[in-house]
């Protein structure tokens, strides 16, 4: 069915956008986060070497994901998956700019990838006074938050995960976006961005990617930009990303 699709890009179509500022917001670990970190990397690499050397890439595909999710948890909110009294740099980096941000009369997107960081967030904004909604796969009226976010001048946070908030949501009211830990898919990413950049936005738009340095989330950057070609010519769903990873991709991830 090749010849019979027509892929236009919004960049083609809507010429009248406002401008969009994307940016990577490199964010530096404490210490304590950072050696558990590099304990658990080590770990893991072992193991999934032993894995792939035993029985191949593709039988080791849920060992290889398992290590991955928990690399990228630790990496991005280490009280999720420590014991530990050490607070997320990210979560300190929310807390310095999100009030600054809404004080002047702005709104935000913020996007996760877990369920630990909506409810670690959503602690974050009470203690700060700052009025949000929050939406997740179990969220049932979703038409109601986004209508309060809309047109409610007070709710200045809409805080979601990735694969919820990714698609058919309108949020022009914000025209600030925050990627509080990368997805395998650029693609993905950008979906969501586009929340809030489509027809009916009529400020400038700016977008930050939080970036634990040193990390697998650096790795998965540099992925991204390598397969970044092949996903604009080819038309594939978003989990593809993940499971045609090679033996080399994984390794560097891990590296």
């Amino acid at each position: 069915i090749y010849p019979f699709i027509l892929r236009r890009m919004k960049k083609d179509v809507l010429k009248d956008l406002p401008e969009k500022t994307e940016q990577i917001a490199y964010i530096d670990m404490e210490d304590e986060h950072w050696k558990h970190y590099e304990r658990r990397r080590l770990e893991m690499k072992t193991r999934i070497e032993e894995e792939m050397s035993s029985v191949g890439v593709r039988k080791s595909a849920f060992i290889i994901l398992q290590a991955l999710t928990e690399l990228r948890q630790i990496a991005a909110l280490p009280e999720g998956k420590m014991e530990t009294d050490t607070i997320s740099a990210k979560r300190e980096y929310l807390r310095e700019v999100i009030p600054e941000i809404t004080a002047n009369g702005h709104k935000a997107l913020i996007f996760t990838s877990f369920l630990d960081t909506v409810e670690k967030l959503s602690e974050d904004l009470d203690e700060m006074g700052i009025r949000f909604v929050a939406m997740t796969g179990a969220t049932r009226d979703r038409e109601k938050l986004v209508s309060q976010f809309q047109s409610d001048l007070d709710t200045k946070v809409f805080l979601m995960t990735l694969k919820t908030g990714g698609v058919g949501l309108n949020l022009t009211a914000a025209d600030y976006v925050f990627i509080f830990d990368p997805w395998w898919s650029a693609a993905a990413e950008e979906q969501a961005i586009n929340r809030t950049h489509r027809i009916g936005q009529p400020n400038p738009v700016f977008c930050y990617r939080l970036i634990s340095r040193g990390t697998i989330e650096e790795k998965m950057l540099e992925l991204q930009a390598k397969k970044q070609k092949l996903s604009s010519s080819l038309i594939s769903s978003d989990g593809d990303a993940l499971k045609n990873l090679t033996e080399d991709e994984i390794r560097e991830l891990l590296g």
